[in-house]
């Protein structure tokens, strides 16, 4: 029997989910849910439904899994713990400071409902949070850094296209050299958010937008550009297609750690991705994140829960005879 999953959301992160989907022979996509007409969106998958968001408690007992695929500037806030009243639900919620007060709203409907939700899923937060409580329980004693890119950040780039007068954004994540150099020196430097990353914003107007009102906003917006140094470049459509089509993006978690008697050993324990498309490598892990919901909530379970709570057997459709006996 498949996994019935359902998407909210067609975008970049929409688009991806279906295609992992086919990738699972153990799921199948039943509905995608848009604000849009749905008649005006034209999916890949034909024995899928399209449906207005408004239909969606309808569709109570049909799916078996909803993977919301929006933003967490302003969408998932809203949207994960109103539908883990009547679905199994995974999000990417990527605002890091906010993810406690995130995890609480969505903990208390799922709670409520008898559902499992799985926030925060993706490669950071996610498997890059993962590889840093692995290393941070080897290594006790050390240091973690946090590289992203470069390339580009969904969240960020949502970010940016939701201020009125921008027609399309993206944002780029580029890891200061130096400072990478510096880390796998084993100098442990201690280092600032800024020395870190720098922001560099791609932008196109709408007509009779205000350039520097719209620069102001993207450099002092909190939790996203306030605390780096950000550059802010307003080009045209035509260029924007060119030169900004494509959604890379990667990066690298890094621990320090020392070892021995007299802590003389010293250790680097690095993870590092490096993708094609960033929604799609997401869209994977969302994907397998979905599995486990699924499983979870066969077992009884309900609430919240995060990728720190998940068992890696349960993201996978191989019986855990099967991976003992492959990948153990």
């Amino acid at each position: 029997m498949s996994i019935k999953i359902g998407i909210i959301g067609y975008g970049n992160l929409g688009r991806g989910v279906e295609n992992a989907i086919r990738q699972n022979p153990d799921m199948e996509l039943s509905a995608v849910f848009t604000r849009r007409n749905p008649e005006s969106l034209k999916i890949s998958t034909e024995t899928a439904v399209v449906a207005n968001i408004s239909e969606i408690e309808k569709w109570q007992g049909k799916i078996d899994v909803m993977i919301l695929c929006g933003g967490s500037a302003t969408d998932l806030p809203v949207q994960t713990p109103e539908y883990a009243k009547y679905f199994n639900v995974v999000d990417s919620f990527d605002t890091h400071a906010k993810i406690p007060e995130h995890f609480a709203n969505v903990d208390k409907s799922a709670k409520a409902s008898g559902k499992v939700a799985i926030i925060s899923v993706g490669w950071d937060p996610g498997m890059f949070s993962l590889n840093r409580l692995y290393a941070n329980v080897i290594l006790p004693e050390g240091k973690d850094y946090t590289f992203w890119g470069k390339g580009v950040s969904q969240g960020h780039s949502d970010a940016v296209r939701r201020i009125a007068g921008v027609k399309n954004a993206k944002q780029y994540t580029i890891p200061v050299e130096s400072a990478l150099e510096a880390v796998r020196s084993g100098s442990n430097p201690e280092l600032t958010t800024r020395q870190k990353h720098i922001r560099e914003c791609f932008v196109v107007l709408e007509d009779g937008a205000d350039a520097s009102k719209i620069e102001n906003e993207i450099k002092t917006m909190p939790n996203y550009f306030a605390d780096y140094d950000t550059i802010v470049n307003f080009i045209s459509e035509e260029e924007f297609v060119r030169d900004h089509s494509t959604i890379p993006h990667g990066g690298m978690v890094i621990r320090t750690g020392k070892t021995g008697a007299n802590k003389e050993n010293q250790h680097l324990v690095e993870y590092r991705i490096k993708l094609d498309s960033n929604p799609e490598f997401t869209s994977s892990i969302l994907v397998a994140y979905a599995r486990a919901s699924y499983k979870l909530n066969n077992e009884g379970v309900s609430g919240c829960k995060t990728v720190f709570d998940i068992a890696p057997a349960y993201l996978t459709s191989k019986s855990n005879e099967e991976i003992r006996a492959t990948m153990l």
